[in-house]
Formats: C-alpha cells, sequence, structure tokens
C-alpha cells in the first residue's frame, strides 16, 4: 500500500481526495494538511476516512511513513514545497503549474536529478477517455501526416475576480490545459505562438488585467498548425471539444453529456446539454492519472508527464502572453530558458 498525503484541502485537494479514497487500488490517502481549515472542510475529510488533519504541510514531509505527496496547495507555493518533498525522498504528484516563473521551474528540474523522486504533473486531460483516442488515432496513423489540430475549451462560467488576480493570467491558467493538449495529441514540439483576445465576459476581468476570450495559433516544428479558442463563459455548460485533420482523414471527439439521448418531436431536435463543469467531466481523468503515478511508484517506472512536460507548456503560456502584448507571433525560442 502507497501511504499519501496531500497538502492543499481546497476544491482538486478533495477531489483527488475522493478520487483516492474511492476509486484508486493500492494507495491510501493517510494526511491531509490545509492551513485554513474551516469545519465544514474538516468535517468533508474526515467522511473520506482520511485518519490525520494537520495545518503545517511540513509535518507530512517529516513523516516517514509518507510515501508520496500530492501539492494541491496555491500555485504561487508548489514550486517550493516540491523542492521540500524532493530533498525529504518523497515522489511528488503536483498540479498544474508547477510555478508561473521559469527559473522555479528549473530548480524543481535540477533537484530532481539523482534524486529517485517520481516526479509527476497533473494535467488531468491526457487521461481523459476521448483526448487519448484523437492521441492514439494521431500516433497509428489514422489521418496520415497532420496538418491541423483545433481545439475547444470554453468554462461555463468566469472564477472570481478575486481568483483571477493571482491566476497568472488565462494562458497560464485556463489555456495552460490546451497547450499541453497541443503537444500530448501531435507528438510535436510548438515552434511559436500567436495569441489575440479581449474582454467580452467580465469587464472586471480587464481591469485585474486579464482577458476572459482568445484565439491562439500555434506553428508545430512539423510544419502542422493547431488553433485553440477560448472563453470563460459557455452557458451551455463545459465545452471541451478537438479536432486533429490530416491527409487522409479526421479524428474528432464532442463534449461529454449525462445521457446520449436526443428528442424528435413537433417543437424540433433536442439534446443533453454538456456536462456542467470540470468535475463532472473529468471526474474519470483524475483516477487515471493518480493510479498511473502509483504504478510508477510501485513498479519503478517514469511518469507519464514529467517536469519537461510542466515546462514546455508555461513557456507556450508566456510566450502567448508576449504575443497578445506584442501583437505579433514569438517564437518560442524568444523565451528565455
Amino acid at each position: 500500500m502507497t501511504n499519501i498525503g496531500i497538502i492543499g484541502a481546497g476544491r482538486i485537494g478533495k477531489v483527488h481526495c475522493e478520487s483516492i479514497t474511492r476509486y484508486v487500488k493500492g494507495a491510501a490517502v493517510t494526511v491531509m494538511a490545509e492551513p485554513f481549515l474551516t469545519e465544514e472542510s474538516e468535517r468533508a475529510i474526515k467522511e473520506l476516512g482520511v485518519p490525520k488533519i494537520v495545518k503545517d504541510y511540513k509535518e507530512i514531509l517529516a513523516d516517514k511513513s509518507v510515501d508520496a505527496v500530492l501539492i494541491c496547495s496555491s500555485t504561487d507555493t508548489h514550486a517550493a514545497i516540491s523542492l521540500e518533498a524532493i530533498k525529504a525522498g518523497k515522489h511528488v504528484f503536483c498540479e498544474k503549474p508547477v510555478d508561473h516563473s521559469i527559473d522555479k521551474i528549473m530548480q524543481v528540474k535540477k533537484a530532481l536529478e539523482g534524486s529517485g523522486v517520481k516526479y509527476q504533473v497533473g494535467f488531468n486531460r491526457r487521461f481523459d477517455h476521448n483526448f487519448a483516442a484523437v492521441r492514439k488515432g494521431v500516433e497509428d496513423g489514422r489521418i496520415g501526416r497532420l496538418n491541423l489540430l483545433k481545439i475547444c475549451s470554453r468554462d461555463p462560467a468566469a472564477p472570481p475576480v478575486s481568483y483571477i488576480k493571482v491566476s497568472g493570467g488565462i494562458f497560464l491558467d485556463m489555456t495552460i490545459h490546451d497547450f499541453d493538449m497541443v503537444r500530448y495529441i501531435s507528438g510535436d514540439e510548438v515552434e511559436s505562438v500567436y495569441a489575440v483576445g479581449g474582454v467580452l465576459v467580465d469587464e472586471e476581468i480587464g481591469k485585474a488585467g486579464d482577458i476572459d476570450t482568445a484565439i491562439i495559433t500555434l506553428r508545430l516544428k512539423s510544419g502542422a498548425l493547431a488553433v485553440i479558442d477560448n472563453c470563460r463563459r459557455s452557458v451551455y455548460g463545459y465545452d471541451q471539444r478537438a479536432e486533429a485533420f490530416g491527409e487522409k482523414g479526421q479524428i474528432a471527439i464532442s463534449n461529454d453529456t449525462a445521457s446520449n439521448a436526443v428528442v424528435s418531436d413537433a417543437s424540433g431536435v433536442t439534446a443533453e446539454k454538456p456536462l456542467l463543469f470540470f468535475l463532472e467531466r473529468y471526474m474519470q481523468a483524475y483516477v487515471s492519472e493518480v493510479s498511473q503515478f502509483i504504478d510508477c511508484i510501485v513498479n519503478d517506472k517514469p511518469v507519464p508527464v514529467g517536469i519537461d512536460d510542466g515546462l514546455q507548456a508555461v513557456v507556450i503560456g508566456l510566450a502567448a502572453a508576449k504575443s497578445l502584448k506584442e501583437g505579433r507571433e514569438v517564437k518560442l525560442s524568444e523565451i528565455s530558458m
């Protein structure tokens, strides 16, 4: 049994706790750390059967019975806690992004060298059944040479402006998943980025220095092109679609819905809305990513999403932000590593 400590009992920490407790075999959450613990959070954690709750995560790192930690705290703490966990000899699953700073990510990468620590970054969409099917189709050559990759990612509603102010911006918070999907599905690397965007959902987001709607065009090293469209508001639900188009055809995925029932009557033809939020849409992916992390620890395998994957997504995000600011195509080589 692999004993896990979860650092951070916010929304994503609770999701991982629930998925491990209920669905992940060979692992147990033995302790959670949350400095701002409320009665409600404590009750929810205890209901999931976690035997120990602490306020200081350093207690988890000092606990010799804990084999691995899941870092689910605020983004600005990810790199620092990663370094401490590596030094303590704990295997690490770190939610994205590792940091907004390339320098800090590189510090984590250097600390991992020769450490024997497994370090996985939480890009959960790689473990989603739909996106995995597109990746496999491209990888198996079903569509021949990839020409175009289109990704649509729209949230049901914008997060609070208080979150926007500390999120690092849409490209490092929201689009970062899509940047990773471009690399994952294509099996290729991004060469350059051109981004345009606007404030079309909430003017307070603009006042906070961010945008809420964007289109990003990416040029891949193979010559293929990718297009991502993002919006912080999708009134019909969580909109997550993709299409890979190549010389022999295309592979497309649509949204998951509560059912595939279609009602046809005199008033028209109607179907279910997409699932409302990412917790519904990606619960299976959260289970799969941690299951594979545990398997890598137990059987000494390389992790499926490593520190370099975490680094590249941030580099693309920084290039997109630079492109938006300067109104031009930006090569990734312009971003200092």
